[in-house]
């Protein structure tokens, strides 16, 4: 169901030329909203899915390929939206790297990658996106978190303490802006089929000598009880519930959708 509850609204969705922030910008462009593109990826791969959403959606869209560990390349993607679309009404944070190892093995560039794309980067945005939403009196701030933002797994110290410290920004952000018509909000994904997740199944596979589809049910068995990925497009869906007026007074939560694994 194509609804316009969007129209006229602009959303930009950081990390999303695949997996989780496409699905995501995919349902924010079925309700009406042009969308900001961000991401690396190939180039004729990236005008494609631009041109699909534009076709199926009847929207407008933008490609930036800002390093979300630059906060300068991030002020330029967020002038350049402003330029084109007047400003950005819906910021998803989305960008996200992952790297596992013991703590006392971990590349210290790694820490400072992951803690500047999944945690810092947000702060970019955020701090950039909210003079002009606040002008608006209306703006929509979606973290994506993690399970790990409300609970850790060993080997994943540097994605872990992100996700929390992204998880701490939302409320903090929340709190300033709750006597406008500004929300910030977090979303917490168990697993979910993205490209970086399909990496770990196949090295599971590979490493166990089973089949890729014995590896995805051994994956969901240790942590998500309904045994069942989570959909980048169920996850679109929460978006647009967060963007909607039914969705107000939703401030500050940190919304698990991760069947069941928080709730062990």
């Amino acid at each position: 169901m194509h609804t316009n509850i969007l129209k006229g609204k602009t959303a930009l969705v950081t990390g999303s030329t695949s997996g989780i922030g496409l699905g995501i910008a995919r349902s924010l462009a079925a309700a009406g909203a042009n969308i900001v593109v961000n991401g690396f990826g190939d180039n004729a791969e990236i005008k494609a899915l631009r041109t699909a959403m534009e076709q199926e959606f009847g929207i407008q869209t933008s490609y930036s390929n800002a390093d979300m560990s630059k906060p300068e390349q991030i002020a330029s993607m967020m002038e350049e939206a402003a330029q084109q679309f007047g400003g950005i009404d819906i910021l998803v944070n989305n960008a996200g790297i992952q790297h596992v190892a013991n703590i006392e093995d971990f590349p210290v560039e790694k820490w400072d990658a992951i803690i500047a794309i999944n945690l810092t980067s947000a702060f970019h945005t955020t701090r950039l996106a909210l003079p002009g939403m606040k002008a608006k009196n209306w703006g929509r701030i979606i973290n994506l978190a993690s399970v790990h933002g409300l609970v850790a797994s060993a080997q994943k110290s540097a994605y872990v303490a992100a996700k929390h410290g992204l998880v701490g920004f939302t409320k903090t952000t929340a709190l300033e802006t709750a006597h406008t018509g500004i929300t910030c909000n977090a979303i917490c994904p168990g697993w979910v089929l993205t490209p970086l997740v399909q990496k770990q199944v196949d090295a599971r596979a590979e490493k166990e000598g089973i089949s890729n589809e014995a590896a995805k049910k051994s994956l969901l068995a240790e942590k998500q009880p309904s045994g069942e990925f989570v959909t980048p497009e169920q996850l679109g869906a929460l978006a647009l519930f967060f963007c909607s007026d039914a969705a107000n007074q939703v401030r500050g939560v940190a919304w698990n959708m991760d069947g069941g694994w928080v709730a062990q």
